[in-house]
């Protein structure tokens, strides 16, 4: 399978879906190419992660999904800051939540799979793109 490198999802307001997107530690940088519109991006072991602005048109309805090894505290985050998060639960897939970006778009935020020996894997330091 090839890998996936680039995902660029078109905002009704890339500011607010930039404050969003950044409570998962992703770090963006404004960008401008030629004549295209500002933009954000951010990039992370040769994966980038864009947030432009919807032009006038609708955002797109992507779903995204992200891994952590501390759903309790990302949820409490996300509720903290105000994006009402769903509670969390118990799947087929494991310990998750569900919640919604400025622009509507359901993320599945999912506990990392833990090792054979039971430990969750460590986190990184945050440095850039989901």
């Amino acid at each position: 399978m090839a890998a996936l490198s680039l995902l660029v999802l078109r905002c009704k307001d890339i500011h607010a879906c930039k404050r969003f997107y950044e409570g998962f530690g992703i770090s963006f940088v404004a960008e401008k190419h030629g004549e295209g519109p500002e933009h954000f991006s951010a990039e992370d072991s040769g994966f980038i992660f864009e947030l432009y602005p919807a032009g006038g048109g609708a955002a797109d309805q992507t779903g995204l999904g992200f891994e952590t090894h501390d759903l309790d505290g990302l949820h409490q985050q996300f509720r903290k800051n105000q994006f009402a998060p769903r509670e969390i639960r118990e799947t087929e897939l494991g310990r998750m939540f569900i919640l919604r970006d400025p622009d509507g778009r359901r993320i599945e935020v999912r506990a990392e799979p833990a090792h054979p020996d039971g430990a969750p894997d460590p986190e990184p330091a945050p440095t850039g793109a989901a």
